[in-house]
């Protein structure tokens, strides 16, 4: 299994796993520099840094074309591209529009998936940029879910591989409040019914009980680690994963 995972612009390098997928966040009000910045440290320190680049955090051209030449040039071979959720800074607001410049040509390109949905477009139109952003994608990566079968009927209808989205071992609680920011409609539902009970809340999850029940559809994973760096280490490690 593969297993890659997403850490902030400011993090502290010496905490992240030996894993060779690193994805670097780009939030709402984030400095693209600074993504880009840390993309280029981690390339030498020998890991593969998968930056964001979430279009409607893009101001203009210029400065998504000064993003790209940041990273090409500091080697990052590898890209996602996501609509990012907040209302549009510049002219655009869809990863379609980005992938559409052309300026990622000769780069590993990951778009994201959402087989529950998302609270920032509707499911028909969810559809609709799927199917106009595909051509362009090497693979998929999902949002974090919990509820296998979703996941299962995404990557069934898919042409280009699929990393399903998972979190680092946190408390139910949590996992619940998580759910409810990101709009997992059905993995709220499946936490709700699963773990109704107080003790239960205060339980970490296992990421294993996910895994356990897609493996055979999929190889990769991308860890959500929601802060939880020092956990989701230590869970890699006990697992024999790094």
């Amino acid at each position: 299994m593969n297993f890659s995972l997403e850490i902030g612009p400011k993090t502290d390098l010496e905490t992240v796993p030996p894993l060779s997928d690193v994805y670097i966040t780009m939030l709402p009000g984030g400095d693209y520099k600074e993504t880009a910045d840390k993309a280029v440290e981690l390339v030498k320190k020998g890991f593969n840094p998968v930056p964001h680049f979430p279009a409607r955090s893009m101001h203009d051209e210029n400065e998504l074309k000064d993003y790209v030449t940041r990273c090409k040039d500091g080697g990052v071979k590898q890209v996602l591209i996501i609509g990012g959720g907040r209302e549009p800074l510049g002219k655009f607001d869809s990863s379609f529009q980005l992938l559409e410049t052309g300026y990622f040509e000769k780069m590993k390109i990951g778009i994201a998936g959402h087989p529950e949905g998302s609270p920032d477009i509707s499911d028909t139109d969810l559809e609709k940029a799927m199917i106009d952003k595909k051509p362009y994608a090497d693979y998929i990566v999902t949002q974090w879910l919990l509820d296998p079968q979703p996941i299962i009927d995404f990557i069934s209808k898919q042409s280009v591989p699929v990393h399903v989205g998972i979190t680092g071992p946190l408390k139910i609680s949590s996992l619940i409040k998580f759910a409810n920011i990101v709009g997992a409609k059905n993995s709220l539902n499946f936490l709700k019914s699963n773990f109704s009970k107080a003790l239960d809340l205060l339980k970490p999850k296992d990421p294993n009980d996910l895994i356990g029940k897609v493996k055979s559809h999929t190889d990769n994973f991308h860890i959500y680690t929601f802060g939880g760096l020092k956990e989701t280490n230590k869970w890699l490690r006990e697992n024999s994963y790094v």
